[in-house]
C-alpha cells in the first residue's frame, strides 16, 4: 500500500478510503517463466508478464494476526487464501484470481484476545440480507448514467425551492408478497407521485446495510453496502438516475454516530475498540448501539469516505447527518460539555465534502442550541448548509394541540421561532419521528373533533409553507392518516378514496406549486428584510399574519387558530395595492366550509398593530389564507 494513502487514512484526512480497502475487481501482473531449447541442446529461460483478472482484498485491522479471506469459492477454508501484512500500521492484502460478482466472503483472523473470529468486510459494497451476515463481491464501476444535465444545474438551493418528501423505501408501497420491492419498482410509482405533488427532493431514510428492521437503518453494519433488501448497488444507481432525470433531487439520511452491536460487523473488530470508544462510559449510545469514537482519525476517514462514496458513486445531492446533538455534546447532553473531537470531525467532514462537491448539501438533524451549526468554517462554524428546526416543530405541534380557549396563553409558541430564525439556515421538519412510537400521527395531534382536526391540519400545512425555511414532510402526512406509520406495512393508500383525506393531498400539492412559483417563499429567505409580522400580538382572537416580499412577489399569510368565524376582519399589510386570495384552506376543494374571499381585496390606509395598511377579509374558523399583492396599475 502506498505510504501516502495509508498516512492520510491514519491521519483522518482521506475521503477515498473505499478506493483501496475492501474488495476490488482488478488485475495482477505475474511473471511467467518458460524454457526454449536451443539447437545446441541448451535451455534458455524466457520471462513474460501475464495479467490475471480477479479481486484484490485489503483490510485494516492493526491487532489482527493470521488473516485469511474465506468464501464460497474456497469452501470457507481458512488455510487457502492468506493475506499478507503490507504495512506495520495494520494494512493487509491479497489477490485472488477468477472471482465474480455476488460471491460471499468474510475475513478470518486471530484477534487481540487470541480468538479466531469471522468478520464482515467494513468496506464491502454489497452484503447479504439479514439474517445472513456475509459480505458479497460486487463491481460498482461501469454504470451508464443519464443525469448529466441535472448534475450540471444543481445547487445547494439557498435561493431555490426545497420541499422534501421523506421516504422509507420498504413501507411506501409495502412488500410484494413476501419480498421487499426493488429500487426500480419503488421508482416506478414514487417518481410520478412525488412529481405530481410538486416536491423538489426525496430524502431516503438510511440504506446502509442494517440487520434489524425496526432500527429503520439507523443502526448499520455495512456503511458502504447499499441495503440488499431492495437490490444491488447498480439498481440503486438506476433509482437515483431516474429521479434526477425526472427533475428530483435525492438526499440520503446517514447515521455517523453509532452502529449495530452485532459481533460479525464493526464491534470490537480486531479485538480492540477499533471503531467505538474504549471508555466504557461512552462505548454505548442512548439507543444501546455502539458509538463511533469520532476523535479517532481512522474512524474519521472511515465515515467521511463512506459519505463521499454515496456522493461520488451514486450522485447523491445531499447528506442529512443524523443525531448531531450526540456529536456536539457527550451523549447528547449539553451538561456533559462539548465533544471537541467529534466537532472537529464534523468540521473536517463538511470542509472536505464541500471542497470536493461544491453543489452538495450537508444538513444537520440537531435538537440543540449549539452555536454556528450552519456558519461557514472560516467564521468558526460547523459548516453545515442547513439545520433542522426541531424547536419550531415541537412548539408548533404543541400549539396546534391546545384547546382554542387556552391558545392565547401559548401565543408565543407560534411567534418565538422568528426570534431566533436568522441565527441559522433552518429547515422545517414534519418527519417520521413525529408519527411513531405512540406519538400519534399529525392529525391525531390536532385539537378537537373529526372536522376540527382536519381543519387544523390543513392550517398547519399552510403555516409550514408560509414560514421561512426549507420544508420537509414524511411520506403519508399528505394522507391525513389516524394510524401511526409502521415500517412493516404499506402506507394506507385506500384513504385517498375518501374525499376528506384526498383533499389534504390536494392542498399539499397546491402549496408546493405556490412555493415553487413565488420568489417571496424562497429567495433571500434567510434575510430578515423579506419577512414582516403584520399581526403578531392578537392573543385574544388567536389570529396571526405575516408578509413575505421579494420584488413583485408579495404574499400575505393569515391564520385563524380558533373555530370563530370573522366577517370584515381587519388584518394589517405593509404595502398598498390589491390583494388577491390565491389559497384558502377552508375552501370546499380542501374539505372546508368554503368561507373564502372570492373578490380581490383592496388595501386601505391604517391598520391594526400600527401597520401602514389593512385588508378587510372574510376569515373562516381554523382557516389559513394566502393573499398575493397586485400593485396598483398592474
Amino acid at each position: 500500500m502506498a505510504f501516502g494513502v495509508l498516512y492520510d487514512y491514519l491521519m483522518g484526512q482521506t475521503t477515498h478510503a473505499y478506493d483501496y480497502f475492501g474488495a476490488h475487481f482488478g488485475t495482477k501482473e505475474t511473471e511467467q517463466v518458460s524454457y526454449i531449447v536451443m539447437k545446441n541442446g541448451r535451455k534458455r529461460k524466457k520471462r513474460a508478464k501475464v495479467s490475471e483478472s480477479g479481486v484484490w482484498f485489503r483490510l485494516y485491522a492493526p491487532m489482527a494476526e493470521d488473516v485469511s479471506v474465506i468464501g464460497d469459492w474456497n469452501g470457507w477454508d481458512v488455510r487457502k487464501d492468506k493475506l499478507s501484512k503490507v504495512d506495520p500500521c495494520g494494512a493487509w492484502e491479497t489477490f485472488i484470481p477468477g472471482l465474480r460478482d455476488y460471491q460471499c466472503y468474510k475475513f478470518h483472523f486471530r484477534n487481540a484476545h487470541g480468538q479466531y473470529v469471522d468478520k464482515a468486510d467494513p468496506f464491502a459494497f454489497y452484503s447479504e440480507m439479514r439474517p445472513q451476515s456475509c459480505s458479497r463481491l460486487f463491481d460498482v464501476n461501469g454504470f451508464l448514467w443519464h443525469d448529466g444535465a441535472w448534475l450540471e444545474g444543481r445547487t445547494r438551493n439557498f435561493d431555490g425551492p426545497m420541499s422534501i418528501y421523506e421516504v422509507h423505501l420498504g413501507s411506501w408501497k409495502g412488500k410484494i408478497g413476501d419480498r421487499y420491492p426493488s429500487y426500480e419498482e419503488v421508482a416506478d410509482y414514487l417518481i410520478p407521485y412525488v412529481k405530481d405533488l410538486g416536491y423538489t427532493h426525496v430524502e431516503i431514510m438510511p440504506i446502509s446495510q442494517y440487520p434489524f428492521d425496526g432500527s429503520w437503518g439507523y443502526q448499520a453494519t455495512g456503511f458502504y453496502s447499499v441495503d440488499s433488501r431492495y437490490g444491488n448497488p447498480k439498481q440503486f444507481m438506476s433509482f437515483v438516475d431516474r429521479l434526477h432525470q425526472a427533475g428530483l433531487g435525492v438526499i440520503l439520511d446517514f447515521a455517523p454516530v453509532h452502529f449495530a452491536t452485532d459481533y460479525y460487523a464493526l464491534r470490537e473488530y480486531d479485538g480492540t475498540c477499533l471503531y467505538e470508544y474504549s471508555d466504557p462510559a461512552h462505548t454505548f449510545s442512548p439507543w444501546g448501539s455502539c458509538q463511533f469514537d469520532l476523535g479517532k482519525d481512522p474512524v474519521r476517514s472511515f465515515l467521511m469516505s463512506a459519505m463521499n462514496f454515496y456522493l461520488g458513486y451514486f450522485h447523491i445531492d445531499g447528506i442529512r447527518v443524523d443525531a448531531v446533538s450526540n456529536i456536539v455534546y457527550w451523549d447528547g447532553n449539553k451538561a456533559n460539555g462539548e465533544n471537541t473531537g467529534a466537532t472537529e470531525f464534523i468540521k473536517r467532514l463538511n470542509g472536505k465534502i464541500h471542497l470536493e462537491h461544491p453543489q452538495v448539501m450537508m444538513i444537520a438533524e440537531d435538537s440543540t442550541d449549539f452555536k454556528g451549526v450552519t456558519k461557514p468554517l472560516e467564521f468558526g462554524g460547523l459548516g453545515f448548509d442547513y439545520k433542522w428546526d426541531l424547536g419550531w416543530m415541537n412548539d408548533t405541534l404543541k400549539y396546534y394541540g391546545k384547546d382554542p380557549i387556552y391558545k392565547k396563553y401559548e401565543h408565543n409558541k407560534l411567534t418565538f421561532s422568528m426570534a431566533y430564525f436568522y441565527s441559522e439556515n433552518f429547515l422545517l421538519p414534519l418527519s417520521h419521528d413525529e408519527v411513531v412510537h405512540g406519538k400519534g400521527t399529525l392529525i391525531n395531534k390536532m385539537y378537537g373533533d373529526y372536522d376540527a382536526k382536519f381543519a387544523l391540519l390543513r392550517n398547519l400545512y399552510v403555516y409550514q409553507m408560509g414560514h421561512p425555511g426549507k420544508k420537509l414532510t414524511f411520506m403519508g402526512n399528505e394522507l391525513a392518516s389516524f394510524d401511526e406509520w409502521n415500517e412493516n406495512r404499506s402506507l394506507p393508500w385506500n384513504l385517498l378514496s375518501f374525499p376528506k383525506h384526498d383533499s389534504v393531498r390536494r392542498l399539499c400539492r397546491d402549496l408546493n406549486l405556490i412555493y415553487r412559483n413565488e420568489d417571496a417563499l424562497k429567495v433571500g429567505e434567510y434575510d430578515s428584510a423579506h419577512f414582516q409580522w403584520t399581526m403578531v400580538d392578537n392573543r385574544d382572537q388567536s389570529v396571526f399574519a405575516f408578509e413575505r416580499q421579494v420584488g413583485d412577489s408579495d404574499l400575505l399569510f393569515v391564520y385563524n387558530m380558533t373555530p370563530n368565524y370573522f366577517d370584515g376582519f381587519e388584518v394589517g399589510c405593509m404595502n398598498e395595492g390589491v390583494y388577491e386570495e390565491i389559497l384558502n384552506s377552508d375552501k370546499d376543494v380542501y374539505g372546508g366550509g368554503n368561507q373564502y374571499n372570492g373578490a380581490p381585496c383592496p388595501a386601505y390606509e391604517g391598520g391594526p398593530e400600527s401597520r401602514p395598511h389593512h385588508l378587510s377579509i372574510k376569515l373562516g374558523g381554523y382557516a389559513a389564507c394566502v393573499f398575493k399583492r397586485r400593485p396598483e396599475g398592474k
